[in-house]
């Protein structure tokens, strides 16, 4: 059982703890921690049992069916650390739901969030998020894909790849360029269905924690002029306003999976005879669990400061986030490593919890802005401070 401790912190109140307390039975009577061969399937299903057990009314505001009026960064994290103990490809569910409607609760007209929001909090609707690029990645402001303004709205030629849901969405969060300006200030976001001609899924991508990833090529792909999400060329913000929520809850299902790694090693160590006594009286195996559990103890603070600092004091978190996504993936990296070690060659075998949490936790290096790229954002930030 994880240590349920931090749930007293008082970045948290009464509220969260009886959504941990409910989500967390909800888990163990729900969801299993492996996966099988059909991950569409899977998918799909996972998102219709969120959204029937009513978890995901947590990505939308109460106006459209949520739980909160406005995102409640603290939630999300919450949910998404206690999936992730559970489940990788449950955390992967809810957390896509809430990326990919993030955009529309942030800029969408009325008729965009009714016509979206509800059926998201449902699990009626699939969304994605479309943004990252075959040439560019980390680098959003140098796509290539277009939009090209015309009389009835816009056409849209180019790719995206590596797109989380692509070949299942109901519908992607697209950003493109308009042109308004060089650079970031030239790329506009809209709401593109996915039964939209001049839209293909080109290639299925696999990778080595698996969930549904596609390229997506757009071929004089027509949208109308209500297809556009806020302003012209202000997709750039809207998409880095969309990350700054949910930065912070990636950082959260790092720590999902690192307290996962901590239980299954606690366990093994206590269970694993050495010698004469067990593996948790080798002063080495203490070594390693003390390391882990600092690792996890600061993780913890990081994120629910940060979701604290823009649920409660309502400030811009981009700096906060950035660390707080750094440590907890670079650091559940290294607790689940060491639990690997724990386990010995057993910890390398397919079906074994801590096999599965070293595939899981590798792409959160990655996805939502790399480790480099999060150091690069803390280190501006930090000089502009020191300027002022």
């Amino acid at each position: 059982m994880a240590d349920r401790s931090f749930l007293d912190w008082p970045f948290l109140d009464d509220g969260h703890r009886r959504l941990a307390d409910a989500l967390d039975a909800w888990c163990a009577a729900s969801l299993g921690h492996a996966h099988g061969d059909d991950i569409d399937a899977e998918c799909r299903d996972l998102v219709r049992k969120l959204g029937a057990a009513g978890w995901l009314r947590y990505c939308v505001p109460a106006a459209y069916g949520g739980v909160h009026d406005l995102l409640d960064v603290r939630s999300l994290a919450l949910i998404r650390e206690t999936l992730a103990r559970h489940s990788g490809l449950a955390d992967f569910a809810f957390a896509m739901q809430g990326l990919g409607s993030g955009t529309i609760t942030l800029l969408g007209t009325e008729a965009q969030k009714a016509a979206y929001l509800p059926a998201v909090a449902r699990g009626e609707k699939i969304a994605a998020f479309a943004l990252t690029e075959p040439a560019s990645g980390s680098d959003v402001a140098s796509m290539e894909t277009t939009a090209e303004a015309t009389a009835g709205g816009y056409v849209v030629n180019g790719a995206k790849t590596y797109i989380s849901n692509g070949g299942i969405a109901d519908y992607y969060v697209l950003f493109a360029r308009t042109g308004e300006a060089p650079g970031a200030r030239g790329v506009s976001a809209f709401i593109v269905d996915a039964c939209t001609p001049g839209l293909a899924v080109t290639e299925r991508i696999e990778v080595i924690a698996p969930h549904p990833l596609a390229t997506l090529a757009f071929t004089d792909m027509a949208l109308p002029g209500t297809a556009l999400l806020g302003e012209p060329g202000k997709g750039f913000g809207a998409a880095m306003a969309t990350l700054d929520i949910f930065r912070t809850t990636v950082g959260a299902a790092a720590l999902g999976f690192a307290r996962r790694a901590l239980d299954e090693a606690t366990v093994r160590v206590r269970q694993r005879k050495l010698g004469a006594g067990m593996l948790a009286d080798n002063p080495v195996t203490q070594s390693k669990l003390a390391e882990m559990i600092l690792d996890v103890e600061t993780s913890a603070l990081l994120i629910y400061r940060a979701a604290w600092l823009r649920d409660v004091k309502g400030q811009r978190n981009t700096r906060e986030a950035a660390l707080a996504k750094l440590h907890a993936t670079d650091s559940a990296q290294s607790v689940i490593d060491k639990a690997v070690q724990l386990f010995g060659g057993l910890g390398v075998t397919v079906g074994v919890p801590v096999e599965a949490l070293y595939r899981e936790v590798r792409a959160l290096r990655i996805y939502e802005g790399a480790s480099e790229v999060q150091k690069i954002v803390i280190a501006r930030q930090h000089l502009a401070d020191s300027a002022a």
